[in-house]
């Protein structure tokens, strides 16, 4: 398969740094946020645009139908957010914990997720087009009825992730972790494992080798 390049985010030159009120259909745009701490964001249609976010907390938030275009989070903890249906389209997550943050039926469309924790999160359903998850770990993660073009996962730890109902010819597991990982029998066709991998997932379906 040909290798797709991600488009990166796009900031302003000059980004406004101040913190503000997360309510239903405010639009945060050109800012650079730092150190904050959100206490039980529960709205609709946030909209984040062209914005740096560093070292935010913002545990549980409930977000529906939640936007970000050109996006950079860092070193956030999002962890157990509702994101159902939420659209990322040029956003990183870099060194982010997003424990059991659920993603499903969300959009995403060139992003990153790098040195971040997804253990326990959720991508059910969703869409991915151009997404990298690079060193991080994805423990019991949930990526079933995944639909993806162009997703990469290079060293990443995906014991007991779940890969139920999704396409996975070409997919490339050979560079990331598992012991064991769980998926539909008829979708293994042509996915890509190491020697190792490949006993493992034989295991996984009851075969028995000698």
């Amino acid at each position: 398969m040909k290798i797709k390049k991600r488009i990166m985010p796009i900031l302003p030159n000059s980004l406004t740094s101040e913190m503000p009120v997360i309510e239903d259909e405010a639009m945060l745009e050109a800012l650079q946020i730092e150190n904050e701490f959100v206490e039980e964001a529960d709205c609709h249609h946030l909209f984040i645009k062209e914005s740096r976010i560093k070292k935010m907390q913002m545990l549980g938030s409930r977000l529906s139908q939640f936007e970000c275009v050109n996006v950079v989070f860092e070193n956030c903890d999002f962890s157990n957010s509702e994101w159902i249906g939420a659209g990322f389209h040029q956003v990183e997550f870099r060194q982010c914990k997003l424990t059991g943050c659920n993603f499903a039926e969300a959009y995403l469309k060139d992003c990153l997720f790098s040195g971040c924790i997804l253990d326990y999160a959720s991508f059910s359903m969703s869409t991915m087009k151009v997404v990298d998850f690079e060193e991080s770990s994805l423990k019991q993660a949930e990526f079933s009825e995944l639909d993806w073009q162009h997703l990469r996962l290079k060293d990443c730890q995906l014991t007991q992730s779940q890969w139920f109902n999704t396409r996975l010819k070409d997919l490339d597991f050979s560079e990331n972790q598992f012991d064991t990982i769980a998926l539909s029998p008829e979708s293994i066709r042509g996915m890509i494992v190491n020697a190792e991998q490949a006993l493992t997932i034989a295991e996984t379906l009851g075969i028995i080798l000698k």
